[in-house]
């Protein structure tokens, strides 16, 4: 059962006191840490806390804290002890590794709904990349000591921690299959699919991330993903700023070169609508 559904449950079939209090309980830790009742929803989605409920992600949670960040904001730096993890609540995340040139590359990207850096907590790794807001970001920051030491006697929280890991790896093999196989203009016509809330006909929709940004994810320059948008025109794809016209989605899925199958940003897309994000 789903940690936002718990009390309303115990109420619901009478069972006693002890647990609708037990779940009135978690529900007020939960607010304390600054999480509404749909980013309780949200964390309680993830893979690492499946089959969770209210009072024992309230557990899991002792002593994280929702932490606003501005754009550009550095999260954690490559090489330092990993001694954190995090849920995107809004908002996005960069993680990228830096060139002996002085360059960075950027490795991924984080949106609301998705869990970062939960693999490097593990044997007092250290983080192997870099982290910073991509934008104003709200972010669940969680202590990996409480963490480690829960995990230690659940073993359902391991096998959920093997769930989440699993699904950041499936992300990378989509990610490579991308980079290796596709075009540019293919790369490109994909995400832009993945922003169309319908399957067929005219979509208008906006660009969740800045221009850079969504070409770093693409593996491409900012000028070939200019490029790439030009080439669409011809597929009825109109770009004005940080809006996008499709004038035919139907017509724009054999530009993506994978049979208008919507799985390779699935993990990185999110509904075209921004999320606000509250002032800090």
């Amino acid at each position: 059962m789903t940690a936002v559904k718990q009390a309303v449950h115990s109420r619901a079939h009478g069972e006693g006191d002890e647990r609708v209090d037990e779940g009135d309980g978690a529900a007020r830790d939960l607010a304390r840490l600054g999480l509404a009742t749909e980013d309780v929803a949200l964390v309680g989605r993830l893979p690492l806390f499946g089959g969770v409920d209210a009072a024992g992600l309230a557990r899991l949670l002792g002593g994280a804290a929702v932490r606003h960040h501005e754009r550009g904001t550095p999260l954690f730096i490559q090489g330092e002890a990993a001694d954190r993890f995090f849920v995107v609540l809004d908002g996005w995340i960069r993680l990228f590794r830096e060139t002996p040139g002085g360059q960075d590359s950027t490795i991924a990207v984080f949106g609301r709904g998705e869990s970062l850096a939960e693999a490097a907590i593990l044997d007092a790794a250290r983080y192997p990349v870099s982290a910073s807001a991509a934008s104003r970001t709200r972010l669940l920051t969680i202590p990996a000591a409480g963490f480690l030491d829960q995990l230690r006697n659940d073993p359902e929280l391991a096998l959920n921690l093997l769930a989440s890991m699993s699904r950041h790896l499936h992300r990378l093999v989509r990610q490579v299959e991308q980079l290796t196989t596709r075009s540019s203009v293919e790369r490109v016509a994909d995400f832009l699919l993945h922003l169309c809330p319908a399957e067929a006909g005219r979509a208008e929709v906006e660009l969740p991330m800045d221009k850079a940004l969504i070409a770093a994810r693409l593996g491409m320059r900012p000028e070939t993903l200019s490029r790439s948008l030009a080439k669409l025109r011809v597929d009825g794809v109109e770009t004005t700023g940080d809006r996008v016209v499709v004038h035919d989605v139907r017509r724009l899925r054999p530009r993506t070169g994978g049979q208008g199958q919507r799985t390779s940003f699935r993990s990185v897309v999110r509904p075209v609508r921004r999320h606000p994000v509250p002032p800090p």
